[in-house]
Order: structure tokens, then C-alpha cells, then sequence
């Protein structure tokens, strides 16, 4: 493949979480749990906001995009994670890499913003609570989604536009199971550490700005409910509870992968995999197991289906 920036590496090698048959044979058959687990979990939650009409409200209109999301997140590394399982040379094409680097970023940026979004989301239902359907209107929610896609996108293609400008002409070997930039790069047949930090700080930047707003809102959260009354302050503290442990679990391993790298690689790599594979888990499973709604919402789905199946 020769691009215009003199690349001259057609693939790239990775070397994937181990060498062990045996043990790849055993994650290929956890990983194809989880990523069916993740799928169908996200899919359940999104028929069930848009079927029923009692969750149609701003709060679960952002978590089903927060489900959309989540699926296409773990489905830009997932899959060829689990079919190189089966392969005893695990490659990847140029182009597929960037599109892995696009596409992780690009998705992963839109997620931290919109995590910021249903932050702003229980501020306004807790803190203005009478004012709570006039602020957080249908348009506005969209608008917010929309701007989070947008700045997600924004994020991922300026770091794409600097990656295209690298020349590779040598190592090609990267010891992970997909492109991440700061793997990439130390590939560039230059001098790349000046690049690599401020590449880091471009990723760091958002995600450490997205990470203090949730702290910053939900400490304001839990400081009011502490003064309200205790009959609203127990469902909104269970709530928010959920919410920042997504955040604690979602911004630790970008943090130490991009903010504050630890250069071991078994440490790196078991970030990588909670962060594209374990974080996707996070939504149907802490926010369905947690919320009476969506609980109640299945319930109302399944007396539905038994009716109907009786009818025919």
C-alpha cells in the first residue's frame, strides 16, 4: 500500500492478550458470551424506551442512545478480537486500523460527552424539578445528543488527521488485540514521543474535562438531595449512585491509558479490554438491575407478548 504520506506497511501484526491455545480458547468463549450478553442486553433496552410509552421521557430517551452507543462501542474491537482467538497470525489491514482508531474514538468521545449530558439530565429533574419537562424538552434532548455525536467526531478526526501524515516503513508488531493510538504511533519511523504526549493530551484533555463536569454535578446532586426531604433523597441518591459508578468505571481505564499511562503491558491490556468490552456491560446491566422503570417496562412487555401469543 503506498499512500501519499510514504507509508509502506500494508498490514499490521497483533499480538493479541496471549500466546496460550488453551487459554485462547477459553477467552474466545467468555469474550462471545459477553459481546452476545452486551447486544442483546442494549437491544432489549432500546425496544423497551421505544415501545413503552411510560419511558418516554428525556431520562430513558438518553439511555437508550447510551445503549446505541455502547453496542456499536464494543463492536468496533469485539468481534475481531474473538475470531482472531481462532487464528495463529493475527493481522490487520492499514486501512482497517484506522478505521479501528476512527471509530474507538470517535465513539468513545460521544459517550463521555453524553455522559455529561444525563448528568445535566438528573441535575435539572433533581435541582428544578417543577421546571424539569420545560428545560429538558424533546428538541433540546435531540440537540444534546447531536452535540455530543458532533464533538465525538470532531475529537476522532483530529487525531486521524495527524495519524495519516505518519510514515510507516518498519516494525509493524503491536502487542494488543486493536489499533489504539498511542500503540500506533511508537510503529512511526520517527521520533514519536514528543507526538505521542500530545496525542495523549488531546484524548486526555476530553476525557478528563468530561470526568471533573460529572464530578462537579454530581457532587452539586448529592449535596441537594442531602439537604431535601428523605422521601425523594433515597430514589435520587439510588440513581445517582448508578450513574457515578458508570462514570468511576467508565473514566478510569481512559484515564490511566491516556492521562496517566503506565507503560506495563499486561496492566495496558486488561484496560483495553474493560474499557471496549467490560464498559458496554455496564449499561444494561447497572441501570436495568437498579431501576424499578425498566423493570416494571419488561414486566408490561412480556404479559404483552404472553397475550398476544395466546391470541393467535
Amino acid at each position: 500500500m503506498n499512500k501519499g504520506n510514504q507509508s509502506v506497511v500494508s498490514e499490521f501484526l497483533l499480538l493479541g492478550l496471549c500466546h496460550s491455545w488453551n487459554m485462547q480458547a477459553l477467552l474466545l468463549m467468555i469474550f462471545l458470551i459477553l459481546y452476545l450478553t452486551i447486544i442483546l442486553g442494549n437491544i432489549v433496552i432500546m425496544i423497551l424506551i421505544i415501545t413503552d410509552l411510560h419511558l418516554h421521557s428525556p431520562m430513558y430517551f438518553l439511555l437508550a442512545n447510551l445503549s446505541f452507543i455502547d453496542i456499536f462501542l464494543s463492536s468496533v474491537t469485539t468481534p475481531k478480537m474473538i475470531t482472531d482467538f481462532l487464528r495463529e497470525i493475527k493481522t490487520i489491514s492499514f486501512g482497517g486500523c484506522l478505521c479501528q482508531i476512527l471509530f474507538v474514538h470517535f465513539i468513545g468521545g460521544s459517550e463521555m460527552v453524553l455522559l455529561v449530558v444525563m448528568a445535566y439530565d438528573r441535575y435539572v429533574a433533581i435541582c428544578k424539578p417543577l421546571h424539569y419537562f420545560t428545560i429538558m424538552n424533546l428538541q433540546k434532548c435531540i440537540g444534546l445528543v447531536v452535540a455530543s455525536w458532533t464533538i465525538g467526531f470532531v475529537h476522532a478526526m483530529s487525531q486521524m488527521v495527524v495519524i495519516m501524515q505518519l510514515p510507516f516503513c518498519g516494525p509493524r508488531e503491536i502487542d494488543s488485540f486493536f489499533c489504539d493510538i498511542p500503540l500506533v504511533i511508537k510503529l512511526a519511523c520517527m521520533d514519536s514521543y514528543t507526538l505521542g504526549i500530545l496525542m495523549n493530551a488531546d484524548s486526555g484533555v476530553l476525557a478528563m474535562t468530561c470526568f471533573i463536569l460529572l464530578l462537579i454535578s454530581y457532587s452539586y446532586i448529592l449535596l441537594t438531595v442531602h439537604q431535601s426531604s428523605k422521601s425523594g433523597a433515597s430514589k435520587a441518591v439510588s440513581t445517582c449512585t448508578a450513574h457515578i459508578m458508570v462514570v468511576v468505571l467508565f473514566f478510569g481505564p481512559c484515564i490511566f491509558i491516556y492521562v496517566w499511562p503506565l507503560s506495563i503491558t499486561w496492566v495496558d491490556k486488561f484496560l483495553a479490554v474493560f474499557y471496549s468490552v467490560l464498559t458496554p456491560l455496564l449499561n444494561p446491566s447497572i441501570y436495568t438491575l437498579r431501576n424499578k422503570e425498566i423493570k416494571n417496562a419488561m414486566k408490561r412487555f412480556q404479559s404483552y407478548y404472553i397475550d398476544f401469543k395466546g391470541n393467535i
